[in-house]
């Protein structure tokens, strides 16, 4: 990067620049930033008199201070919750899982998280809670901030958990599509942190993706950019209601396999909840069993994936695809190998199509890091 003489530089882009970076020595951080270490030094004194940063070796590296307070990163699915209590660098403290009822209703399960934040950051006597993030399995509107719609999740339309949160915790709270914080997580850690541009594909009981743009977070006009669950492959069926699943979500997802997979398998007996009705386990252990319609199962769905992310490339022409989520955990090579071979064929100019780095916990990184931009903005008052 090009060193610009007498050049100032925010408090705000330093201190986002050690978020995103980590421990980090100071000299590259002035790079990083495009100017002369002297232009920051007292930027970094500021911090440092503040708490919120340290220097170590010889006060040639700097970094969050991780006793400034904790942080919680919230990964909210459609039949699960998943929290990572931090400290203020990021190093994970305690996790926690949840089994959640999606019929039950945006009360119960607001209750149900409310409930587990208390657990982990207040009785347990950790230190100040300075941020908390949640990805959800909705767009959020950029405007409100409400979960406009969790096609998934019953009765979850433009509920406003972002200020019940904000006004049950008094901290600052970042909302985000599950999808788009998967892809804030990538981005930080991920396969994706040296792609400028990339869509991060989230397969699991539904479908969607999040879009980065010149390393930037594309939400779009409603904050449903990348809402894959809508998009159609099959235009003979364009009159045809999937409901608020859509088409593409009613196929290339966990409760698209386990549908397809009663059927050609023959499966009986009616699911005991609708967790359990989503889920695809069935097919993937059947499928590791080398049983055949198992197999034809996840041959149809992945290859129906396939199109649709051949789609996608064509209009965003992204340097790299990442697939992310439960689903792919069931059977990977088979699934990278029908998805690569079919989207090849339709778009020859296909960029590298990877397994996201962070195993099932793309979403949660992503929230952990959005806790901390969340937490490092209040800190400034969103002054420079």
């Amino acid at each position: 990067m090009e060193i610009r003489e007498n050049t100032k530089v925010s408090l705000g882009a330093v201190l986002g620049e050690i978020c995103q970076r980590g421990e980090v020595p100071a000299a590259d951080l002035a790079a990083r930033l495009g100017v002369k270490a002297s232009a920051i030094e007292g930027k970094l004194k500021d911090l440092e008199n503040r708490k919120v940063i340290r220097f170590s070796k010889g006060r040639k590296t700097v970094s969050l201070r991780p006793d400034f307070g904790s942080l919680m990163g919230i990964d909210m699915g459609a039949s699960h919750l998943h929290f990572a209590l931090t400290d203020f660098s990021g190093e994970v403290l305690e996790e926690a899982n949840q089994k959640i009822r999606p019929e039950d209703g945006p009360k119960r399960l607001i209750a149900q998280i409310k409930l587990e934040i208390q657990q982990l950051a207040v009785r347990r006597g950790r230190s100040r809670l300075r941020g908390l993030a949640i990805g959800v399995p909705s767009p959020v509107d950029p405007r409100s901030g409400l979960v406009s719609l969790a096609n998934n999740l019953p009765g979850w339309v433009n509920v406003d958990l972002k200020g019940d949160l904000e006004r049950e915790f008094r901290v600052p709270v970042k909302l985000e599509n599950d999808a788009n914080m998967a892809a804030v997580g990538e981005h930080w850690r991920g396969v994706a942190q040296e792609a400028d541009n990339f869509i991060f594909i989230a397969l699991g009981t539904g479908i969607g993706s999040g879009i980065f743009v010149n390393r930037q977070l594309y939400r779009g006009r409603t904050g449903a950019a990348g809402e894959l669950h809508r998009l159609h492959v099959e235009w003979p069926r364009w009159k045809e209601d999937f409901g608020e699943n859509g088409f593409f979500e009613s196929h290339a997802s966990g409760q698209g396999i386990a549908t397809l997979g009663r059927r050609l398998m023959g499966c009986s007996g009616a699911a005991k909840n609708l967790a359990e009705e989503r889920d695809a386990y069935f097919v993937f252990d059947a499928f590791r069993r080398g049983n055949p319609q198992a197999r034809q199962t996840l041959e149809t769905i992945f290859t129906i994936l396939a199109t649709g992310i051949a789609n996608v490339v064509a209009v965003l022409d992204p340097d790299l695809v990442v697939l992310g989520g439960g689903v792919t955990k069931g059977a990977p090579e088979f699934m990278l190998s029908t998805v690569e071979t079919v989207a090849r064929r339709i778009q020859p100019n296909l960029p590298p199509v990877r397994l996201t780095a962070l195993d099932d916990k793309a979403q949660t990184h992503g929230a952990i890091y959005s806790a901390t931009t969340a937490a490092c903005e209040a800190i400034l008052g969103r002054r420079s």
